[in-house]
């Protein structure tokens, strides 16, 4: 898979560079070169294909609003533990209405959301670029091309496309509020802002920033007073309703895995955002060298298009306070800097609409062939970084093991197991993947009340192993998240010792171990049944 992205961007490059002058004459030619960015976006997102944790937490959710039970991790409990609610509700409406598996619909609706980024991006920079374009002049339509291949090259979006995560719909969303507000479209631009809140807790950046961008408009009598008016009631129009009911029924405004990320204090979120936020930079050069040039540019070369102008200035603001907010909740642990997706995007759509916004009346235009090879080279490098960078495709491809090896002890634990016996670990949602007749205990608070607001604050996550073993009693906690060992563990978390014991099992016909904590008092039954598998066969600690 890796040699077909490579092939389909040189293949892709090629025909851009090549054929720059002939897309702005041809739209079916254009058409072409747009399908053949998005076979190229495909082939990205399926050089990764990996289910990531998070989005198998809401994959549970998902199921229970489907099968009747509520937007519950375990039935009966009224935990808040996720941030993403209109995903929630897409994902699970298909099963609802016809059955649909949860997680397919998400990967396929991840997939086709990604397509859409790469679409909007190019239809955003040429909403752009016509603005700024004087009457009677034809805009340069390949422009936009130009966008769509560096969006379809950005490696996080790549890696949560098939992720069947919110990530996509996200950055969909936040293209589409730019798209709004550039063709005065303010309750829709509203309405979309309301929808990315309830996607993702960063979509409040977007709001305050699209807020503010309007009413310095009309302030400026860009715009009427009626667009800020209009753009704050469709978003309210959503946001007051789902605040209300949130309220209602888990007695809480902040989500759980807010509240266990933000309990530390900005200090702590702050020690680890900085890291988060640097490794992303370091990885991702091209891009912010293309942004930084073109805001430069844009500084220097003074002029009209003024809302042209201030439309791209949002652009570059939306991306700066996102990867602000990304640094203090402490960044994310997932690989690929999932916080941080939008801001490739952003960052592209902004300095290719800076350089079409500036050269608008240039004929020929300047530097013509230079952008076609600008961004074909600066996708190259993108696509390059999410083949070798260490926190691309080898995190993971790990990930991806320690996901599926979790997911088999999950299932294992489920069928043996009595139904509604609790377990306890780090990993929920892989647990919970194919046991879900299980109640699971997330150690780190992310589906847990008490845990996520009462425990200790430390390094982004919370704990509070006294409850966890006091107060919840799980029947196995099952240590860590990642996956099998390839040796005998026969020693205890300190944590568990003294009410819970080891016991081993070895993966049949392989060379890999799985150690779980059974209750002491419980510990003969369990083990009896658990070793009940045909798949794990329980080898006893020497004595």
């Amino acid at each position: 898979m890796v040699y077909a992205v490579v092939v389909a961007w040189l293949v892709l490059a090629a025909i851009v560079v090549l054929s720059w002058t002939r897309l702005d004459a041809e739209r079916g030619w254009r058409g072409t070169v747009l399908a053949l960015t998005l076979g190229l976006s495909l082939l990205h997102q399926l050089l990764f294909a990996t289910v990531t944790e998070d989005a198998l937490v809401s994959f549970r959710y998902a199921q229970n609003i489907a099968d009747g039970n509520g937007p519950v991790f375990n039935p009966g409990e009224r935990v808040e533990g996720y941030t993403n609610f209109f995903w929630l509700v897409l994902i699970a409406l298909p099963r609802a209405a016809f059955g649909a598996e949860v997680d397919t619909t998400a990967v396929v609706f991840g997939v086709a959301a990604t397509l859409g980024c790469v679409l909007l991006a190019y239809f955003l920079v040429n909403r752009i670029v016509a603005a700024a374009t004087p009457e009677g002049t034809e805009p340069r339509a390949a422009i936009g091309v130009a966008a769509a291949v560096l969006t379809a090259s950005a490696g996080g979006l790549a890696v949560y496309g098939p992720s069947g995560s919110e990530v996509p719909l996200f950055v969909l969303l936040v293209l589409a509020v730019g798209y709004s507000l550039a063709a005065r479209r303010p309750v829709v631009a509203g309405v979309l802002v309301a929808f990315a809140v309830m996607t993702s807790p960063e979509g409040l950046v977007v709001a305050a920033l699209g807020g503010l961008w309007l009413a310095v408009a009309a302030a400026k009598k860009q715009h009427s007073w009626w667009a800020p008016v209009g753009y704050l009631l469709g978003a309210l129009v959503f946001l007051i309703p789902r605040l209300a009911w949130r309220m209602t029924f888990y007695q809480h405004y902040l989500p759980a895995p807010l509240a266990a990320k933000l309990g530390a204090g900005v200090g702590s979120t702050v020690g680890t955002g900085w890291p988060y936020l640097s490794g992303f930079a370091l990885a991702h050069q091209g891009f912010l060298l293309l942004g930084l040039v073109a805001a430069v540019a844009l500084v220097l070369r003074r002029g009209g298009a003024g809302e042209a102008r201030a439309l791209i200035w949002l652009l570059f603001a939306t991306a700066l306070a996102l990867a602000a907010a990304a640094v203090l909740i402490g960044g994310d642990p997932g690989p690929a800097w999932r916080l941080l997706a939008p801001v490739p995007p952003l960052l592209a759509v902004a300095a290719v609409a800076t350089y079409g916004v500036l050269t608008v009346e240039a004929k020929p235009a300047v530097g013509t062939r230079l952008v076609p090879v600008a961004a074909c080279g600066l996708a190259g490098i993108a696509v390059l970084v999410s083949v070798f960078s260490p926190e691309m495709l080898d995190r993971v491809r790990d990930w991806r093991a320690n996901g599926t090896q979790l997911a088999e002890i999950g299932g294992w634990l489920g069928e043996y197991l009595p139904p509604g016996s609790v377990v306890s670990g780090s990993a929920p949602g892989a647990l919970a993947a194919h046991g879900s007749q299980l109640l699971i205990i997330d150690v780190l608070g992310r589906t847990d009340d008490h845990i996520a607001r009462e425990g200790r604050h430390e390094g982004g996550v919370s704990t509070d192993y006294d409850y966890v073993v006091n107060g919840r009693r799980p029947t196995v906690a099952v240590p860590g998240d990642g996956g099998y060992a390839d040796r005998q563990h026969c020693a205890i978390d300190p944590v568990y010792a003294g009410q819970y014991e080891v016991a081993t099992f070895r993966r049949v016909g392989t060379p890999y171990w799985v150690a779980v904590y059974p209750r002491a008092e419980q510990a003969k039954s369990v083990v009896a049944d658990l070793d009940k598998g045909p798949d794990f066969r329980y080898v006893p600690c020497p004595s």
